[in-house]
Formats: structure tokens, sequence, C-alpha cells
């Protein structure tokens, strides 16, 4: 019992330690303005994308900003090249997710999303500033490159975690930058102890 307490205690500290050494970057500025511009200004909507683990990571973005007002879908990339693209329109803002910075169906993707689009905007989320996507990105957040913490290095643990801050961060922000109120997100909650807990507080 005291190895795994020891082990867990680890890790913890592992994880918390990499996301305190996530670069604070003039970055997250700069993505909040994008999506602000093109999303509650324009009409257009975030597009996640992720290849396994980080498109699992991506998927939940996706949903939290859609609960907290800023519509958004997850994209899959390999289900773009059949077909899905067509969900992306002309205001639309990319939010893209590799640790590797190299994801063959991400690099794809941007592809494929500027034929059809030109102009449409990347928000890259990566463990490497020198990556092909970080290059092609107009923003990218790094998440440090923190080490994973399984015991083999490989398993993605630690990145999926900084990815997950990296788009709280994100939210978080554009709730601000929208001025969201309890009020809207009771509207988005009808069910469950969200749905129940937000209405009281709106005094709905």
């Amino acid at each position: 019992m005291n190895d795994i307490q020891t082990r867990m205690r680890g890790i913890l500290d592992a994880e918390a330690e990499a996301i305190r050494n996530i670069p604070v970057t003039d970055g997250y500025r700069k993505a909040i303005s994008i999506i602000t511009e093109h999303v509650a200004t324009r009409g257009g909507k975030l597009i996640a994308s992720g290849m396994g683990k980080a498109g699992q990571i991506a998927m939940n973005i996706a949903t939290t900003f859609c609960s907290t007002g800023t519509p958004a879908v997850f994209l899959h990339p390999a289900e773009a090249q059949h077909g899905d693209l067509g969900i992306m329109q002309k205001e639309d803002v990319l939010l893209l997710l590799s640790n590797s910075g190299k994801t063959r169906e991400i690099v794809e993707l941007v592809d494929l999303a500027k034929a059809l689009n030109p102009q449409i905007p990347l928000i890259v989320i990566t463990g490497d500033p020198y990556s092909p996507l970080a290059r092609m990105s107009d923003v990218a957040l790094f998440t440090g490159g923190a080490p994973e913490v399984c015991p083999l290095g490989m398993t993605p643990t630690t990145s999926t975690t900084m990815m997950t801050v990296i788009g709280d961060v994100l939210v978080v922000g554009m709730m601000e930058a929208i001025g969201f109120t309890i009020q809207e997100y009771a509207k988005r909650h009808h069910g469950g102890y969200l749905g129940h807990k937000s209405k009281q507080a709106a005094g709905r």
C-alpha cells in the first residue's frame, strides 16, 4: 500500500509541476481574440480536432465551449477526409491538438481545410514549438513538453493533462470575453445536477 501511495504522490507531483510550467504567453490573448472575432462577432464556430488521446481531449474542449456560450464541434481528422470536412464554414476557427505537432492526420487536415477555406485561422496546442503544426498556425500554445508519467514514457498522460488545462484557460477566457452569465448557462443546462443548480442560481 505504501508503495502505491508513494507512486501516486510522485505522479501527482509530476503532473502538478508540469501544469505550473506551462508557458504563459501572449498567445492566449491572441487565441481568445481570434475566437471572439470569428465566433462571437461573425457567427462562426470553433472546430476542435485531434487524433487518438488528443482527439478525446479536443472533444471534451469542444463540448465545454458549447456549454459556456461558444458554439463548437469536434471533427475527427480521419472522417474529415471522407466528407465530414463539409461542416466547416467561412467564419470558423480550427483548434488542433497534437503533442508531437506532426500527427499525420492533423497535418493533412490543415491542407484540406486550407484548400476549402484558405483564410481559416489555426490555433494549435502542442508540445513542440518547432513542429510543422506550430509553424503552420496563427497561434501556437505550448504545453511545455514535460515527460509523460507513464513508466514507458509513451502513453499520453501528462501531455493530455496539460492540453486539458490549456483548453480550460481558453474556455474561461472566452466566458469572460463574451460576458457569459449564469442565466445563459442555465439556458444550456436543463437536466442533471448542473441544470438544477444553475437554474436556482439564475432565479428560474
